[in-house]
C-alpha cells in the first residue's frame, strides 16, 4: 500500500497532467502535507483508481463498504457500472452508512496549489458525512480547477449559495495528547486525491 505523501499515477497521464506547473506544485504541496496524490487521464481512469484503493482497504469484502456523495463525475456514471467497478460502495450517505463505511469519496470544487488544499461547497450534510467520519478519503477534483491559492479558490464561490465550505490539508492530525503527532485522531487517517483530466464523453 502507498505510504503518505506520494504522488503516483494510474494508467497513461495526459500532456495536460504532465506539464501543468499548477498541477505540480498542488501535487507536491499536497503530499508534502501527507496526502497521497494520484492523477488520472480521463473520468473513466479517474474511476479505476478509485477501485485500486478501494481494493487495498479490502472495500467489498467481509461486508466493508464505502460511501460516494453524490457529485457531478459520480452522476457521469450509471449505478449498474459503479456497482460492478465498485463494490460495496454505497451511494447513500447518510450519519449510519457513513459511520459504518471503511471510506468516503467525495468530489471537490477547487484545489490551491500553494498549500495542496482541497475547497468544497460542503452545505450538503452528506459531503461532511462522507470525508469526515469513514477512515479512508477519496477525494476527486479536476484538473482544471486548481487555483493559485486558498484566496484564489475561495473567489471562485458564490458565498450567497455556499452556507458550508469545507478545506481539507492532509489527512486528519492532532497533537492534543502530551503533543504527540498523531494522525487520524478526528477524522481520517488516509487521504487520496484524485486528480482527473475532465473530457466531453467516457467508455463506461
Amino acid at each position: 500500500m502507498p505510504g503518505p505523501g506520494r504522488s503516483l499515477s494510474y494508467g497513461v497521464e495526459s500532456a495536460t497532467l504532465v506539464s501543468d506547473p499548477m498541477l505540480e506544485k498542488f501535487r507536491q504541496n499536497a503530499a508534502a502535507a501527507g496526502a497521497e496524490v494520484v492523477t488520472a487521464r480521463s473520468p473513466d481512469a479517474a474511476l479505476a483508481a478509485v477501485a485500486r484503493v478501494l481494493k487495498q482497504e479490502g472495500v467489498g469484502e467481509d461486508g466493508r463498504t464505502a460511501v460516494w456523495a453524490d457529485g457531478p463525475l459520480r452522476a457521469t456514471f450509471h449505478p449498474e457500472i459503479l456497482a460492478q467497478m465498485l463494490p460495496g460502495v454505497v451511494l447513500e450517505v447518510t450519519r449510519e452508512s457513513a459511520a459504518a463505511a471503511h471510506a468516503g469519496i467525495t468530489e471537490f470544487d477547487w484545489g490551491a496549489a500553494a498549500t495542496g488544499t482541497l475547497l468544497q461547497d460542503a452545505s450538503a450534510a452528506a459531503q461532511r458525512l462522507a470525508s469526515s467520519l469513514p477512515p479512508v478519503h477519496i477525494a476527486l477534483l479536476r484538473a482544471d480547477r486548481i487555483a493559485e491559492d486558498i484566496g484564489a479558490a475561495l473567489r471562485r464561490f458564490d458565498p450567497a449559495r455556499a452556507a458550508f465550505l469545507a478545506l481539507v490539508t492532509g489527512p486528519s492530525r492532532t497533537a492534543d495528547i502530551e503533543r504527540v503527532l498523531t494522525i487520524g485522531v478526528h477524522g481520517p487517517r488516509r487521504l487520496v486525491i484524485v486528480v482527473y483530466e475532465p473530457n466531453t464523453g467516457h467508455a463506461l
